[in-house]
């Protein structure tokens, strides 16, 4: 196959461009939440599978925490239940527990497995309940008042990460790949935002990059424009006015957490766009919101 002068040089500078990117990120952890349109379209799902595969092809060791918010209302609706949320959390009832772990402990996770194997990858499924290694206890909101707590369920915090089963497969080269499901002190399971376990998970595994994908470009002001960089006094100013609520409200939370507790980068991107993980990694055309310590 003939390639042209200018072809040449277009694929020469994106592998140059790449080069300083891998030899940053070259055997560090970097863990992703993998959320949004990207779990729902079947070609943002290939893109993503083959990103992540490039990824620990090139040396880095990513490891995926994923949501499953669009497949658990649909199994909900099948069954007569309408999903409902406060301050961003689904409520979860004990019925609703029971669907929340078919789904993202079974459809979902062994649809990410399957696809990340089939693209060369050496991935494998877990759950917080497997090994115990996530350990969680009963989330309740804060109400209008200090005083006041809201229950919504078996909806759980996490209490601690054990990351002694991740390193174990990270050492044998496996790809982890984590429903975000806890376990308590007396074996019942919790319902855990997959925002806020994929940052814990960043801080116990010291992850030099914690990359959210979202269904959006990143963090919107009021009028729709992308906020490149925030830093936390910035996200408390923004949640004060309302520019920031519902479902974002986890996630910079979880961002916060993250760079407070040493994880050196945390990005907000676009999970629509096609390849979104290898252009925020490898390029220097980085997409989304970064968020940043003070």
């Amino acid at each position: 196959m003939t390639i042209t002068q200018s072809t040449a040089r277009t694929k020469a500078d994106i592998l140059t461009t790449a080069m300083p990117y891998i030899r940053q990120f070259y055997d560090k952890t970097i863990v992703i939440k993998y959320g949004g349109n990207a779990m729902t379209d079947d070609h943002l799902k290939t893109s993503f599978a083959q990103d992540v595969v490039m990824l620990k092809l090139v040396g880095m060791n990513p490891v995926v925490v994923h949501g499953g918010g669009p497949q658990i209302n649909d199994l909900l609706t099948r069954v007569g239940k309408q999903g409902e949320f406060i301050q961003g959390m689904r409520v979860t009832d004990r019925e609703t527990m029971d669907i929340v772990e078919m789904v993202l402990g079974g459809l979902v996770n062994k649809e990410i497995v399957n696809l990340i194997n089939q693209h060369g990858g050496r991935a494998v499924g877990l759950t917080g309940k497997d090994g115990g290694f996530i350990k969680a206890k009963k989330m309740f909101l804060k109400g209008d008042s200090d005083e006041e707590q809201i229950d919504i369920g078996q909806v759980g915090e996490v209490v601690s990460i054990d990351p002694e089963l991740v390193a174990l497969l990270d050492t044998r080269d496996f790809i982890p790949v984590i429903a975000p499901i806890g376990v308590g002190e007396n074996g019942e399971a919790y319902n855990i935002n997959a925002d806020l376990v994929a940052g814990k998970l960043a801080e116990t595994l010291g992850a030099e990059k914690l990359v959210l994908l979202t269904n959006t470009p990143g963090v919107l002001d009021k009028q729709g424009n992308l906020l490149t960089g925030l830093t936390e006094s910035k996200i408390h100013a923004l949640v004060k006015d309302g520019t920031i609520s519902g479902g974002m409200l986890p996630k910079l939370a979880s961002c916060l957490d993250a760079v407070r507790n040493g994880v050196n980068t945390v990005q907000i991107i676009d999970g629509r766009v096609e390849h979104a993980l290898l252009l925020e990694i490898l390029t220097d055309e980085g997409v989304g919101t970064l968020i940043r310590a003070e």
